[in-house]
């Protein structure tokens, strides 16, 4: 499986959904409609001073998929070079081969002899001898 990030102004928005319904791709997806940050377009905050935002979607997918995301995006990127539009693919992690013995074995101890107990002691009132 692979991830595909994008990261986008709102403004294109409708534009990626569209370009990837059409290309038949990103069917499911995580979407984090409200996303703030700086990047190279610069600060996209949601406020009075930097009123932008951006969304993301999250994909997960296989590779032939994740081509056919690239190639919707890049089309829309095409058409909109100054809004700010990232498609992120991180590299994908192999995992390790089995191991065939365990990562962590406790050490085996000798035995002991079971601790000695001290007789209990008995701390109430003194006996009277009369």
């Amino acid at each position: 499986m692979i991830r595909i990030e994008i990261v986008a102004n709102h403004s294109v928005e409708d534009n990626i959904m569209e370009a990837l319904q059409h290309a038949g791709v990103g069917k499911f997806y995580t979407k984090y409609p409200s996303v703030f940050g700086v990047g190279s377009r610069g600060p996209r905050m949601g406020d009075a001073i930097w009123p932008e935002e951006n969304f993301a979607l999250v994909i997960w997918c296989e590779e032939e998929e994740a081509q056919g995301i690239e190639r919707a995006v890049a089309t829309v990127k095409k058409g909109f070079p100054d809004e700010g539009i990232k498609l992120f693919r991180p590299p994908e992690v192999v995992a390790p081969a089995a191991q065939t013995q365990p990562v962590f074995q406790a050490p085996v101890l000798p035995p002991t002899a079971p601790p000695v107990v001290p007789p209990p002691v008995y701390y109430g009132p003194e006996e009277e001898n009369s």
